[in-house]
């Protein structure tokens, strides 16, 4: 007996209602889930694609890596950052995570 089989006995007539019921339920997961989960998380993916866009020279940043610097130069998809004094270092926009400013007031939070 193979699995798709056993679904459709499973609806078999006189399960009517509770058939019904199980999709009900699996829509109903699937709603919850897309406004606790999928939604959020497009946004907030759309909140750091225009951060990214708007970062400037001279402003202070902090990539993935936990690296604290100040942007030097910007370039299409890459960015120099100085983390010390003559010590520049050039990464991808994308590993940009937030300016220092920001992760400071989150973090007093």
């Amino acid at each position: 007996m193979n699995l798709m089989t056993v679904f459709f006995l499973q609806g078999a007539p006189g399960a009517g209602a509770d058939g019904s019921i199980m999709w009900i339920f699996l829509i109903a997961m699937f709603v919850i889930m897309y406004f606790f989960m999928i939604r959020p998380q497009n946004k907030k993916q759309k909140e750091i694609a225009n951060f990214r866009k708007s970062l400037q020279v001279n402003q202070k940043v902090i990539t993935a890596g936990g690296i604290h610097g100040v942007i030097k130069e910007i370039n299409d998809n890459d960015v120099i950052l100085e983390i010390a004094s003559n010590v520049k270092i050039r990464i991808d926009k994308n590993s940009i995570f937030a300016a220092a400013a920001d992760a400071n007031s989150q973090a007093a939070k």
